[in-house]
């Protein structure tokens, strides 16, 4: 056998996150322990039947769909989009310049990076975060200025905190609100033209990963980013249908923005792929069309079962408040299991109950001394899940 060497900027990252959280679940399920799976962001509802109706419709009546589409994404996936954007947040784009398909928007955050950075370039991570937003950096091999993500702040950066010298230095800002994995979310919106000033100032692209804008609770609004004057001049934003439309698996999404900020990651795909099937972005656009009464019916689903588990840990010591969105609890662990890491406390918790958590730092340094609770399993098991944290916790007191 050859000993042939990856490469240096993937040798530098640790196993994937979610790969370990697999294993141990691999584990449980082989020692028969009735796995409960709050780990992975992967929604347990289905897909709305009018979305499948028409993936199946496609593929068996209508011609042409085997062949590649356009790498940009087809027109009529495109206007749905941008028609969508139009009710949803008030904002007009050109379909034919200011939108571009993704395979997801995990992939197209990757390609972004590779798109736009040299080995010398910063970029502005915030910590903890949704791991393709460093990942997608080292891979490249730029450098990354993490951006703190405090309690005492609401898990907002601190834009005053970033040295002069990195942000001269600065390619990209990354942010996502609704946030994964905090579940923070922007009450001022102050912050956004904050963010688009500075990112004027030193002439970063700031990138709003904005997945989570559907999934939020009560009277909160999550915006775009384009509602704010002069945000074209320097920001794209990133959405998918992973979460909103509970299609995870169909590996579809989009990206919008200026015309010029968009080129190079259009130009970076089309070397490497086709873009997502053609029958897949057809069932993209009833999504987009179709009633929204899914989604709204959906955020409800998540807001219920947030405040379920946020009182339930409440009852048993933990420190977690009420959220106002995302599919997430981010929790932070009681005094006496600060004494261990947040990886040791989910390993236990996944042998010893069968309950699966992502451990905080999986998303960053400052993810220490937090786990990550996703909302996807059947109501009823939530009750199962409490009734093992409350038991895991005792052995703590």
């Amino acid at each position: 056998m050859t000993n042939i060497k990856i490469s240096n900027n993937l040798a530098k990252l640790p196993p994937y996150l979610f790969t370990k959280i697999n294993q141990l679940k691999k584990e449980a399920y082989d020692k028969n322990l009735d796995v409960i799976d709050l780990g992975m962001g992967n929604p347990d509802l289905p897909t709305p039947n009018h979305i499948v109706e028409r993936l199946c419709d496609t593929i068996k009546h209508h011609k042409n769909t085997h062949k590649y589409p356009q790498a940009k994404g087809i027109p009529k996936f495109r206007k749905a989009i941008t028609e969508w954007m139009t009710r949803r947040f008030g904002v007009d784009l050109d379909p034919e310049n200011e939108v571009l398909s993704l395979i997801g928007s995990k992939e197209g955050i990757a390609h972004l990076c590779m798109s736009y950075l040299n080995v010398r370039d910063y970029v502005l991570v915030c910590d903890p975060a949704y791991p393709v937003h460093f990942n997608g950096v080292s891979l490249v091999g730029a450098k990354i200025h993490f951006m703190p993500l405090l309690e005492k702040n609401k898990f907002l950066p601190d834009f005053t905190k970033i040295p002069e010298s990195i942000a001269r230095k600065s390619k990209i800002m990354f942010l996502n609100y609704p946030n994964n994995p905090t579940a923070a979310v922007v009450e001022d919106t102050n912050f956004w033209k904050e963010a688009i000033k500075f990112c004027k100032k030193y002439n970063i692209l700031l990138v709003s990963d904005n997945a989570y804008c559907e999934l939020t609770f009560g009277d909160y609004y999550a915006p775009s980013i384009f509602e704010f004057p002069e945000a074209k001049d320097v920001a794209l934003e990133f959405h998918s249908f992973s979460k909103t439309f509970n299609m995870a698996g169909w590996r579809l999404g989009w990206v919008c923005g200026a015309k010029q900020l968009l080129y190079p990651l259009e130009k970076f795909k089309s070397f490497l792929d086709y873009g997502a099937p053609m029958f897949i972005q057809l069932a993209g656009v009833a999504a987009l069309n179709g009633s929204q009464d899914y989604v709204r019916k959906l955020s409800k689903t998540y807001e219920r079962r947030m405040k379920k588990m946020v009182y339930g840990l409440k009852k048993f010591g933990w420190n977690v408040n009420p959220t106002k969105g995302t599919m997430y609890i981010w929790a932070k662990l009681p005094d006496k299991m600060l004494k261990e890491s947040s990886l040791s406390i989910a390993e236990k918790l996944v042998k010893d109950t069968g309950l699966v958590v992502s451990p905080g730092i999986g998303f960053g340094k400052h993810g220490e001394g937090y786990i990550r609770m996703s909302l996807v399993t059947h109501d009823k098991r939530f009750h199962d899940a409490l009734l093992r944290i409350g038991k895991f916790t005792k052995n703590y007191i």
